[in-house]
């Protein structure tokens, strides 16, 4: 399944539709085409797994599950796509994907997006705190919690914190749980960067591995939380009762924010 980073490329690469018209539109997607044809697309946006084509009176809201693909000027032979977009002489085509029309998308809370500029960590750490015998893979994959993240951040999340996946997130300590919330943001823009390189699956450090870098322990592979997901943790570190798992990470010191106007907060991002 598409995570967070891969739904900001496809939203990067049909930002070029944004002031066009849809000149035609088919498919076997159930909805009401009328209310699409020869409607103007005012913008291309993203809330974590969820894409939007968004017009005046109603947006189309796509989801990928998990085969969902698309593809721009071509077509899958033999396949017959979900829904076919028309754009002038550009086509888009979308294939095995949840699609639907929804007039309303301020439901959704972009303060959960992990890659939106309005994503809110301390709200993030408050509704941890409010779950606490949840397990953090499964709070990790919460779309309400963390909009974006799938099984590879949240295994190369947790490999980073040291936290074993089945530790409730009341066992957790709080500077493990700020690591947590301050990393899933800098691994999903490295996980952005590093997809459109190619590079991906090349700096995986727990996700589908065998060995960790860091310590030379086997990575354990275990179906955990209530989804049965896949988790990868290093069998020495991310051991709850090893000395170097998370229980031994220090708080993170903070510095005040400037108040001069010449600096910004560090944990600042732009879409």
């Amino acid at each position: 399944m598409p995570e967070g980073p891969s739904l900001m490329i496809v939203k990067d690469n049909l930002s070029f539709l944004a002031g066009k018209k849809i000149t035609e539109a088919s498919g076997y997607a159930e909805i009401d085409y009328d209310q699409i044809i020869n409607k103007k697309i005012t913008d291309i946006k993203v809330w974590g797994k969820h894409l939007f084509i968004c017009l005046a009176k109603t947006n189309i809201e796509i989801h990928f599950m998990l085969f969902g693909s698309y593809l721009v000027n071509d077509k899958k032979p033999k396949i017959n796509a979900k829904l076919h977009l028309q754009v002038g002489k550009d086509e888009v085509n979308f294939y095995v994907t949840d699609t639907r029309l929804t007039p309303d998308i301020s439901k959704y809370d972009v303060s959960a997006d992990i890659m939106d500029k309005n994503w809110n960590k301390a709200a993030t750490k408050k509704k941890l705190k409010e779950m606490p015998e949840a397990m953090i893979c499964d709070a990790l994959m919460d779309q309400k919690i963390f909009s974006g993240v799938g099984n590879i951040i949240k295994n190369e999340v947790l490999w980073r914190a040291k936290v074993y996946p089945a530790e409730k997130c009341k066992d957790i300590p709080a500077a493990a749980i700020t690591k947590i919330v301050i990393e899933v943001e800098k691994y999903a823009w490295e996980f952005y960067n590093q997809k459109q390189l190619g590079t991906l699956s090349k700096n995986w450090k727990a996700y589908n591995q065998e060995t960790c870098i860091r310590c030379g322990a086997k990575i354990m592979k275990q179906k955990l939380g209530k989804t049965k997901r896949s988790s990868f943790y290093c069998s020495r570190e991310q051991d709850p009762s090893d000395k170097n798992s998370s229980k031994s990470i220090k708080p993170i010191k903070t510095k005040k924010a400037s108040t001069n106007g010449k600096g910004k907060k560090s944990d600042e991002k732009k879409r």
